[in-house]
């Protein structure tokens, strides 16, 4: 991403102000703190690259802009405003894709708006959280979705076995009968958006549910559309999951956008004395291991699982052919990882269809990182 900042040191920042603008399509990245911008400095997010951020000190006082008080009113908005809102609040995809909202929304002839609230990946429960704290939230920034963008239905997909989110939600959703609630098996990983598409209205798509009419919105997207409806907020927090052997205090936690890792877990006590700490911003499966804590809290990190480094290093490829059996994607995991240096070879066998799930690398008996190899495979074909 080419980001360009638009603040030099010394600049007083109010929470919410942009502080820099994605060149490639206008997106901005909010400030989620008041206070002055200080150097810049290079820190890991969670793809595991490093980065040039813009440091703001906090100041800890929350000052909006004035402009941002003021709430608009919900039936003023036209479909134009509410893409140009989603925009320019950087709201976007919280299931970990970190998707451009309102790109999803500039498509016509929306049919039906699916919410994932399948959160399938182990140990990580922070949308449930949300759905059980803020049901009636989401169920009114659904129907309010649904009047300005003219889209009949609406669909809530949860697991079967997430009792509390489902009994909110039934609690509230009588008075909204263009919404519908649907269950789907506690599997992974019925949380992708082909297989909650699929398990939800029996559709299948090519290559995006928008080709059918169809939007798929995370839970917790959902719920910071909410925010920009009812208090002009832009994305500056979200609920991510602290949790893992290696830590003493697990809970879902509302956090700053840009916040470190360690200080968010300093905060909760700290780390259970561990020999061998694997530090996994994600989910165990389709997470990843950083070298250390000192990590930037992005939109897409949806967990911080801490855990003994206890596992067993890799042998020989055996050909069991496992990988593809599993591979959700259809795709076959052990001839990328033997071509890896064969663009065409890697081109004809759709590596890009890869939704790095990682059960390629769980069901492995020799414990190669097989996601690994087709993670690399398709950074040679996006850029070659």
């Amino acid at each position: 991403i080419r980001c360009k900042s638009l603040y030099k040191e010394g600049d007083y920042v109010y929470k919410g102000m942009i502080v820099a603008i994605n060149k490639d399509n206008n997106f901005p990245v909010h400030s989620s703190v008041s206070g002055y911008a200080v150097c810049g400095t290079n820190k890991l997010i969670s793809n595991g690259k490093r980065i040039k951020c813009v440091v703001i000190e906090n100041d800890f006082k929350e000052k909006y802009e004035k402009s941002k008080l003021k709430s608009k009113d919900i039936n003023s908005y036209t479909k134009e405003l509410f893409i140009n809102d989603l925009r320019d609040n950087g709201i976007s995809g919280l299931g970990g894709a970190d998707y451009p909202t309102f790109l999803k929304y500039s498509m016509d002839n929306i049919r039906c708006l699916i919410v994932n609230g399948v959160e399938c990946e182990p140990f990580v429960s922070c949308d449930k959280a949300v759905m059980a704290n803020y049901a009636d939230s989401i169920l009114e920034a659904i129907d309010n979705i649904l009047e300005i963008v003219k889209i009949p239905r609406a669909i809530i997909a949860v697991k079967s076995n997430d009792i509390k989110s489902i009994r909110m939600f039934n609690k509230y959703i009588k008075t909204y009968p263009n919404i519908s609630l649907r269950l789907v098996e506690d599997a992974f990983p019925n949380g992708w958006e082909r297989l909650v598409v699929r398990n939800t209205l029996g559709i299948e798509y090519d290559k995006y549910p928008s080709e059918k009419g169809i939007i798929v919105n995370n839970v917790s997207t959902i719920y910071a559309i909410y925010e920009m409806f009812k208090y002009n907020r832009p994305l500056t927090e979200r609920v991510i999951t602290i949790t893992g052997p290696g830590i003493k205090k697990k809970k879902n936690v509302k956090v700053k956008i840009g916040a470190l890792a360690s200080e968010i877990i300093s905060n909760l006590d700290g780390y259970k004395n561990i020999k061998n700490p694997l530090f996994i911003v994600g989910g165990p499966m389709m997470g990843k291991s950083m070298p250390c804590d000192d990590v930037v809290i992005t939109k897409d990190v949806t967990s911080i699982i801490v855990m003994e480094d206890h596992f067993e290093k890799n042998l020989p490829c055996i050909k069991c052919g496992k990988c593809t059996m599993v591979c959700p994607a259809n795709i076959m995991p052990v001839l990328i990882m033997e071509n890896i240096d064969n663009i065409d070879n890697l081109k004809k066998l759709k590596c890009n269809k890869c939704i790095g799930c990682s059960l390629c690398s769980y069901i492995c008996p020799s414990k190669i990182e097989v996601r690994e190899f087709v993670n690399i495979a398709k950074e040679k074909v996006n850029h070659k």
